[in-house]
């Protein structure tokens, strides 16, 4: 199975409140070459934004593999841990749960704004699409130039 890593970041600005405006962004990493997935979600909230990042990552593979996913959200890696409980978002769990089932993965918490360079950039890319309004792939192009050739 190949080995990817998986860095993953949604942003509500408003967080549902008043007109919010959602995306989630996924980077992923094989080999120390990265390519950004991203999805314009409207109105979701912040947590339904994480959660969704997290799909976006693994729908995106295209083959089963051994996946490293690491999100700057407790609520997503301690969920998919069965550390919490599953109790609202279930329609946005249940699309995350399809895309996990065929990979092996490793859920894996990190500290957001604190200089992990992936993370950094999946975190910026999710806050620019949201304030876009819009998925725009030469700015997710563009970001993941940013990071070069890196491991994880």
């Amino acid at each position: 199975m190949k080995e990817v890593t998986i860095v993953c970041d949604g942003s509500s600005l408003g967080n549902g409140k008043g007109n919010p405006r959602a995306a989630a962004i996924a980077v992923l990493g094989y080999k120390g070459f990265w390519r950004a997935f991203g999805e314009y979600l409207g109105s979701a909230t912040n947590q339904q934004a994480e959660i969704a990042a997290a799909e976006i990552g693994l729908r995106n593979l295209t083959e089963p593999c051994r996946v490293r996913v690491l999100s700057d959200s407790r609520y997503v890696v301690q969920t998919m841990t069965g550390n919490f409980r599953k109790k609202a978002n279930l329609d946005w769990w249940a699309k995350l749960d399809k895309a996990a089932s065929k990979h092996k993965i490793e859920w894996e918490w990190v500290k957001g704004h604190d200089g992990h360079a992936v993370q950094e950039v999946a975190d910026k890319m999710a806050r620019r699409m949201a304030e876009l309004g819009r998925i725009d792939e030469s700015v997710l192009d563009e970001a993941v130039a940013e990071i070069g050739v890196e491991e994880i």
